[in-house]
């Protein structure tokens, strides 16, 4: 990639954010806390939880904060999970409505460890954030389900409004970097969930600066078109701790823009690209955007056509 810059111990100054200090950050923190709930904003050391937070946007992770997969970029604590906690739909729901949100993130570890993955979970977490807050809508950011019959379906069927599983990084990079997933498995389950539900927003995200190459990226950006995403997200890597995957470069906003302007090209309905670009960030704002360029292809396709 032409415009990538050498890795230095120092990171740029477009990866710089301030500490959170927020009056709304400590009230989220608080909330999340008392309701021991997880989040992937703290997990996974995400850079933007001080602007999220302060906004009351967070992403809440289920089934527990130790993952049974050990991909070598991730912050998530890797083990033996404990057993499903039943009363956390309810505490998801009771959060959801407390922070009166209007458009929530779910994800989760990865529960190779359960038959179906830990997609029941999911359907349930839905169904009773829906009876919480009919309102909102729910973005759901799935593991894999790698060899997990039938779960994709569950979860699906419980109707969230989008369906995010990130593809992460290239091909040639998986046995190093996403360990136990397969990437025409994922490429497979983006495109069989919009198989199952025409209508429902697919989404997918890759971090760059782990040493892959712009051909590559393109590479993924076209086999996420062929299984019908929307939505991609593009960020930069940084490395949890140095005992995670090394950082190989960081890449220049001039770079993330080129690459947005590419992912367009390609017919992405959405593109957020940026060095600090993450899954769920101003995934809220996002959705709105989506849903109003679909609004308007719609508008745009004629009457006999949509029959």
């Amino acid at each position: 990639m032409d415009n990538l810059i050498e890795s230095s111990p120092k990171k740029p100054n477009w990866l710089r954010v301030r500490a959170p200090n927020s009056t709304e950050f400590f009230n989220t923190q608080k909330l999340v806390r008392n309701l021991s709930l997880n989040t992937v904003c703290e997990e996974a050391a995400c850079p933007n939880i001080g602007e999220c937070w302060s906004k009351k946007h967070a992403t809440i992770m289920i089934l527990g904060s130790v993952c049974t997969r050990a991909c070598t970029f991730c912050n998530i604590v890797t083990g033996n999970p404990s057993k499903i906690d039943l009363n956390e739909p309810e505490r998801v729901a009771k959060a959801v409505f407390q922070l009166n949100l209007k458009h929530v993130v779910i994800t989760s570890v990865d529960r190779d460890d359960l038959s179906d993955g830990g997609a029941s979970h999911f359907a349930n977490v839905i169904w009773k954030i829906r009876s919480y807050s009919p309102q909102a809508t729910i973005e759901v950011l799935t593991p894999d389900f790698l060899r997990k019959k039938g779960a994709l379906e569950k979860v699906v069927e419980a109707e969230p409004d989008v369906f995010n599983h990130n593809i992460e990084t290239v091909p040639r990079l998986y046995p190093s970097i996403r360990r136990g997933a397969r990437y025409l498995h994922s490429i497979a389950l983006l495109k069989n969930a919009k198989v199952l539900k025409e209508e429902l927003f697919t989404k997918s995200g890759i971090m760059l600066g782990l040493g892959e190459t712009e051909h590559e990226v393109l590479g993924v950006m076209d086999d996420l078109r062929s299984a019908d995403v929307e939505f991609l997200t593009i960020g930069q890597y940084l490395p949890p701790t140095s005992n995670h995957q090394p950082l190989v470069r960081f890449v220049s906003p001039n770079e993330f823009h080129q690459l947005k302007v590419k992912a367009e090209e390609k017919g992405f309905l959405l593109v957020s690209s940026s060095p600090l670009t993450r899954s769920s960030y101003h995934a809220d704002e996002d959705f709105q955007k989506l849903r109003g360029i679909r609004n308007i292809n719609l508008k745009s396709i004629p009457s006999d056509a949509k029959t």
